[in-house]
């Protein structure tokens, strides 16, 4: 195999591109590096990430300084370079919202100042980079043809690229003030027999991402508030599955063997996802939210599983691509998450249940989803599981405070229900049992009945009304967090070992979030503000953010976007806009 001309970056360096049904990693060298089609768990038809064959990229010729931006509210990329002959521009989108089995990836080249002269390669393989590419065709109208594996490509405005070792290749110069459209359509099936506009195309997708992103000017952040909303929206398809990042594999510390493929649906990630758009008055996610969590438990009820696909189907299990992965991590998809049980996702799922029937928005179906997973937490809450970070079964403390505060929320929402008492009785049964065991003596709650340590994720359940804010365990986790994880305003999970927290693993900006939301809670608004600060400053240069932050290095680690820090930090955004001792703060 060849070295790739374009090698990966540092997850700093990357944007999304996202149209619901699937996402592309590109770097700010105009490559695409990662494009899994006709769906996010689909095999990568550009797959240099992670070191397989597979590349689509628009990059100046010559000597550059990148740059870039999103469009507001929008997916929408905008890769700026600065060249020793002036500005070059390339508008990039895929055409949104986007079909269940065909792709559209939209670029527009503009000379905004000086000549632009631009090299542009194009080099598909299916199945990951593994499959070769059929000889591209070129038609009479001067539109490429392209067969790798099941895929069927269709590429418009090049018509004088040439066939090369590299893939299709072409020099384009633009006079000052010139655009130029490219055009790339990958399907699974035939293709429709008349290409797209371009023009058409991006009209329709810049008034479809302004339908879609609501203002969110009630948020202390209302850029990134709406930033995160578009990623989140992108991240879910038709069918209101949301995937939990576009990626797979990369890792969360070089050579640790922690390297995960998250392109699937998590309970838990879209039940919070659900509550954060609840919580900002977008009522377009929350209904996508309680759609899939819906379906899933009428369809599995107590033997709910923590993960599915997009399409409602078990998660395939985990197993090695033998492709050189992403540097310092591997190339594994699927994943062991389908032979896991995890308590706190009916937790969730009432919570999420609960925000819904707060804003009128639960139908028959969703009470009938909620009734299930009522009798699931009864039938189940004695067993060990995996919990909220999906290690060895224990009686995780998290999971079953988590299913406290799911019985309270919905019980106060739907107070006339015939659930109401069996909730109430319920969440008291698991409290009682859970204080009786998992009380530390300093008097915060710990992570299990045998393990005494703090851990962030503890931080959740009294936000979403498990517990008073003034109860003593309450601000007792608070302050063993505040002691025993932080660092500088970054939150770890918990302590591994006696290694520093920094050599076990990175700063989770999940938690971060979170903190931020328990410090307002508690009415320590500057504290809150500053764990939400720290924490937004996070990111990658295109406002993305991974599931960690190695705080010494300043890098982003793990897959990329996380979905769940999105959703906190639009729900933070929004929270800390409102006064924590009124009722409609109650997180739940």
């Amino acid at each position: 195999m060849s070295i790739t001309p374009f090698p990966p970056h540092a997850l700093h360096d990357y944007a999304l591109l996202a149209d619901g049904e699937r996402g592309a990693l590109i770097g700010q060298d105009g490559a695409v590096n990662w494009l899994c089609a006709p769906t996010w768990h689909d095999d990568a038809v550009f797959a240099s990430l992670i070191g397989g064959r597979g590349v689509y990229a628009v990059t100046p010729r010559g000597r550059y300084v990148p740059g870039g931006y999103y469009e507001e509210g929008t997916l929408i990329r905008r890769s700026r370079w600065i060249t020793t002959d002036g500005v070059v521009e390339c508008r990039e989108a895929l055409a949104f919202p986007g079909e269940r089995d065909r792709l559209v990836l939209l670029r527009r080249l503009m000379a905004v100042d000086g000549t632009a002269h631009v090299r542009v390669v194009l080099d598909p393989h299916a199945d990951y980079g593994r499959a070769p590419a059929a000889t591209p065709h070129r038609d009479d109208s001067g539109v490429w043809h392209v067969h790798t594996g099941r895929h069927r490509l269709r590429w418009q405005g090049a018509p004088a690229a040439t066939v090369r070792a590299e893939g299709l290749t072409a020099d384009l110069v633009l006079e000052p003030g010139e655009q130029h459209d490219l055009v790339l359509e990958c399907s699974d099936a035939p293709l429709p027999r008349t290409p797209p506009r371009a023009g058409p195309a991006w009209a329709a997708t810049e008034q479809a991402w302004h339908d879609s992103v609501p203002a969110l000017d009630r948020t202390i952040a209302p850029g990134d508030a709406r930033r995160a909303y578009a990623v989140l929206r992108g991240l879910t398809t038709h069918g209101g599955g949301m995937v939990a990042a576009a990626t797979t594999s990369l890792p969360e510390r070089a050579e640790a063997g922690r390297n995960y493929d998250y392109r699937y649906v998590w309970i838990r990630d879209q039940s919070l996802t659900g509550q954060a758009a609840a919580a900002a008055g977008a009522p377009e996610l929350l209904d996508a939210a309680v759609r899939f969590v819906r379906e899933r438990l009428l369809d599995d009820g107590p033997r709910l599983a923590p993960a599915y696909t997009v399409h409602g189907r078990p998660v395939p299990d985990q197993h090695e691509l033998d492709l050189p992965g992403y540097p310092g991590g591997s190339s594994r998809i699927g994943n062991h998450v389908e032979k896991q049980f995890q308590l706190d996702c009916f937790g969730e799922a009432l919570l999420l249940f609960a925000a819904a029937e707060r804003a009128g928005r639960l139908d028959a179906d969703g009470r009938r989803a909620a009734d299930l997973a009522v009798r699931a937490v009864a039938e189940r809450w004695r067993e060990p599981d995996a919990g909220i970070w999906e290690l060895d079964p224990e009686q995780w403390t998290h999971s079953r405070l988590t299913c406290v505060a799911g019985l309270r929320a919905l019980a106060a929402a739907a107070p006339r229900s015939p659930l109401t008492d069996t909730c109430d009785r319920l969440a008291d049964t698991l409290l009682a049992h859970t204080a009786a065991t998992s009380v530390h003596p300093d008097g915060h709650w710990q992570r299990t009945p045998d393990d005494p340590k703090a851990d962030a994720a503890l931080l959740l359940p009294p936000l979403r009304g498990a517990l008073p804010a003034d109860d003593p365990r309450t601000r007792a986790t608070l302050a063993a967090c505040r002691d025993q994880l932080a660092q500088d305003h970054f939150i770890y999970r918990f302590r591994h070992d006696d290694r520093p927290l920094e050599e076990a693993e990175g700063a989770f900006l999940l938690c971060g979030f979170v903190m931020a939301l328990a410090e307002h809670q508690q009415g320590n608004e500057i504290d809150a503000y500053r764990w939400f600060e720290r924490n937004r400053g996070a990111c990658g240069s295109s406002g993305l953010y991974a599931e960690e932050f190695d705080i010494a290095q300043r890098q982003l680690r793990g897959n990329l976007p996380q979905a769940f820090v999105h959703a906190l930090l639009l729900e933070a955004a929004a929270r800390l806009a409102q006064d924590p001792r009124s009722p409609a703060h109650t997180a739940g």
